[in-house]
């Protein structure tokens, strides 16, 4: 029987369809830490990256820690995600590859060798707020090597009054997820209900409390601390209270900012300092004149305006006069139709091409040699400086002509100009030149301030171990 040749053609689809997105298997090993044995009977989830997190199988290991999956789109990268005693561990699988080993461990409710070798205050104040960012170090070097979690594992004091607003834990390698406090039964004490596995563990605990130009704080820590570090704006005073010692240290590249530290503190030990006065931290301070400069100039553009329409203000056309643009009104609707479609689609095609997402590596790159109170800090001001391409380019689209995008990038003066001769439209032409190259500008901006925020936070906290390798 003769196979029509339109079927013979779809037939066909499936297999152009497997070589296109390189279809292949993934498999792997799972072993435990705790008992060099292989983890048998452990779920395993098979994560795919490409768009956004999307769970592409599931399976359990052989007796043998043994697992595989059937991988439709091996171009893309995908996480594994192991399940082990309730605890999940995770392991990256770039594109193309096709085996990965994966370590997990037993759990306990208690464990010996758990220790803080890093707490940091991130103190400032403006108008009747004291904002506070909080960043904790957890190394466990727990033998063998056990995972503890309970109802509160990882325990803190907060100030009375204190409203907290973001908190998040990370596991070395992985990444951030958010993380609540838990409120204990004494007042004031919290916890992180979150797996202390082997290695270090981070949190960050964002909290503000009302101010009224001064505050006497006690962090009250609960374990043997390698080092406690206050930072603050120079313009804020800092004195130690109830004989607690601190050293300042400037933080380098940086004169605005001081460091107060106590390094190799006990359980118990005074810690409380003062601070008064009020100030930020240069970044912040930079981003607040940034919207303050595009405020201004758009009120500037409204008090024009309102100048403008008063009795006075200029010559108007004649009431009976017709209207010169009556028989263009539709052709300059449409054609203002067509550019805002044009915006919105490009918008759109930018993030699905994942253009708003930063060059990762770099940032990987840098943290490899950083001990983990580096790389915690690092993150942390990272978070705060690093710049969206697509953020940049919509603001360039639609604010261009006044130098918005200038501004985003920390490029004051040539904002300025942009804003300063916007009435000669020159700036809305350069700005639309600048889309073709806004995300280029964006990606140097970020790279020059990896390494900027690297050279600072490696100044900061000198190196006295091995680094933690960062996946």
């Amino acid at each position: 029987m003769k196979v029509p040749q339109r079927l013979f053609v779809l037939s066909l689809v499936p297999l152009f369809t497997a070589l296109a997105f390189g279809s292949s298997t993934l498999g792997g090993t799972i072993k435990n830490g705790t008992t060099g044995k292989p983890a048998a009977g452990d779920d395993v989830v098979l994560l795919k990256l490409a768009q956004g997190m999307e769970e592409a199988g599931r399976t359990k290991t052989d007796a043998k820690g043994n697992f595989t999956f059937n991988v439709d789109d091996a171009g893309s990268p995908h996480l594994i995600r192991a399940i082990h005693q309730g605890v999940t561990y995770h392991r990256m699988a770039p594109p193309k590859t096709t085996s990965v080993s994966l370590e997990v461990f037993d759990v306990a409710s208690k464990i010996d060798g758990l220790t803080v070798t890093a707490d940091v205050m991130r103190v400032q104040a403006e108008e009747n707020q004291l904002e506070i960012i909080r960043l904790f170090a957890v190394n466990n070097q727990s033998n063998p090597p056990r995972t503890q979690m309970n109802e509160h594992n990882f325990e803190f004091y907060l100030p009375e009054g204190a409203k907290t607003e973001e908190s998040v834990a990370m596991t070395a390698g992985g990444q951030p997820v958010n993380s609540a406090p838990v409120q204990q039964s004494e007042k004031n004490r919290y916890a992180f209900v979150f797996p202390l596995r082997p290695g270090e563990t981070q949190f960050q605990l964002a909290y503000s409390l009302p101010y009224s130009g001064y505050a006497t704080l006690d962090p009250r820590s609960l374990y043997p601390l390698e080092h406690f570090v206050v930072m603050l704006p120079k313009s804020m005073q800092f004195a130690a209270v109830g004989g607690a010692s601190f050293q300042m240290k400037p933080y380098p590249n940086q004169p605005d900012t001081v460091a107060e530290v106590a390094s190799n503190t006990e359980p118990g030990q005074p810690l409380a300092f003062k601070v008064a006065g009020t100030g930020v931290f240069p970044s912040d301070a930079q981003g607040a004149g940034e919207a303050e400069s595009s405020g201004e100039a758009q009120a500037g553009g409204s008090a024009r305006t309102g100048r403008d329409s008063r009795p006075g203000g200029g010559l108007g056309p004649p009431i009976d006069a017709p209207d010169p643009l009556q028989k263009y009104r539709w052709y300059i609707l449409g054609g203002l139709a067509s550019a805002l479609a044009f915006c919105a689609l490009s918008v759109v095609a930018m993030a699905r091409l994942g253009l708003d997402t930063h060059d990762a590596l770099d940032e990987l790159e840098v943290q490899r040699d950083m001990i983990m109170e580096q790389r915690m800090m690092f993150q942390s001001e990272m978070n705060k400086t690093r710049k969206s391409p697509t953020v940049a380019f919509v603001l360039c689209m639609f604010l261009g002509g006044i130098g918005a995008h200038q501004y985003y990038l920390n490029r004051i003066y040539l904002g300025a100009l942009y804003t300063i001769f916007s009435w000669t439209l020159a700036p809305t032409f350069f700005a639309f030149f600048n889309l073709f190259t806004i995300r280029r500008n964006v990606m140097a901006h970020n790279a020059k301030t990896v390494r900027e925020t690297a050279g600072r936070v490696k100044a900061l906290f000198p190196t006295s171990r091995v680094a933690t390798p960062v996946l």
